[in-house]
């Protein structure tokens, strides 16, 4: 799929800038005892996005990947507004969205739209599909009671779903057919942008081609742009223009698709890709990332990578590497490029 396709030349559609996501337990009654009597205990605090800038232009697909636990999930949900971030500026048509009124953020808010990992999760399961579709556009203005029947209808027609079976509860569907009723209540007010979160992980393969070609034509119905998270590599592959690779909260890698797969540059992405299985190296040995990524309670100072990367040096022990262009339209964090 060309990454020039649909593409607006002007401002992004959204912009990260600095952005942060920290989580802090604090410590209760006992907690607090404990450190006056001397105990070691402190205050905890999860580092879940460091510093990420990221933008993605209108019309585009970028994909998300990572290992779990690199923090992919909380970006997207501060992308879509359900968390706020710590530090940094979010930008939507160039414009911050954390210092607009009330009125215009709920408008941004729903103009961006999030669709979930778990399919039966996300949905409430004492409603009908009618409601969880016909809700929000209803109480939002954008459809009026008596346009509300035929609107659900529609809704569920774009996203392959039969009307006929509007009245049913969502534990009367199948996996694939709960995500498409959580892909129709995403449609049904009308976003321009949406953040896909895993959507696709929990269903079986068949059926995660049927929705993946649901979202490449909507794509084109709706002039949708999407921010789509996922572990899969082969996924991303198939329907990204463009690729950003997290590593314990931090950019390490951003590139169009098809550079990402032909010519990684970080050691940690090389490190991805040649775990993934493919018909043409069947002969050789996989190998995996070595080591288990470490906390996000205490991650590794300078490089987060280098505990596990096999081309470490001391400057990767104590300085942080900056996300910086290594090729045309390809940023990389890595010390190694200022060797080449």
């Amino acid at each position: 799929m060309s990454a020039a396709m649909k593409l607006d030349a002007g401002a992004p559609m959204v912009e990260l800038r600095g952005i942060s996501r920290r989580f802090e337990k604090k410590l209760d009654f006992a907690g607090k005892i404990a450190k006056r009597l001397g105990a070691p205990v402190r205050e905890e605090v999860v580092h879940a996005v460091d510093k990420v800038d990221l933008t993605i232009r209108k019309g585009e697909v970028v994909g998300l990947v990572g290992e779990s636990g690199c923090g992919k999930s909380t970006l997207g949900r501060m992308v879509a507004g359900i968390l706020p971030p710590s530090d940094g500026v979010i930008m939507r048509n160039g414009t911050d969205i954390l210092s607009r009124s009330s009125a215009a953020a709920r408008e941004m808010k729903l103009r961006t739209q999030m669709i979930f990992q778990d399919p039966y999760a996300s949905l409430n399961p004492r409603m009908r599909v009618a409601d969880i579709v016909g809700e929000a556009p209803l109480v939002h203005g954008i459809v009026s009671r008596s346009g509300y029947d035929a609107y659900v209808d529609e809704q569920m027609r774009r996203a392959g779903l039969d009307p006929a079976f509007k009245r049913r509860y969502p534990h009367q569907f199948s996996g694939g057919q709960r995500q498409r009723i959580g892909i129709a209540r995403a449609l049904a007010v009308k976003p321009d942008f949406i953040v896909c979160d895993e959507a696709v992980a929990a269903l079986d393969v068949s059926i995660q081609a049927q929705i993946l070609n649901l979202f490449i034509r909507l794509r084109t119905e709706l002039d949708l742009t999407y921010l789509f998270i996922s572990h899969d590599l082969g996924v991303v592959e198939h329907i990204s223009d463009r690729v950003v690779i997290m590593y314990l909260g931090r950019v390490v890698e951003e590139a169009p698709s098809e550079t990402v797969f032909a010519q990684p540059n970080h050691p940690y992405t090389q490190s991805l890709l040649a775990s993934v299985p493919r018909i043409e190296s069947r002969k050789r040995a996989f190998s995996v990332v070595k080591g288990e990524i470490p906390s996000p309670l205490n991650p590794p100072s300078g490089c987060h990578f280098h505990p596990r990367c096999p081309h470490a040096m001391e400057r990767c022990k104590v300085e942080v590497p900056v996300l910086r262009e290594v090729a045309p339209g390809q940023r990389s964090a890595c010390h190694l490029n200022d060797q080449a």
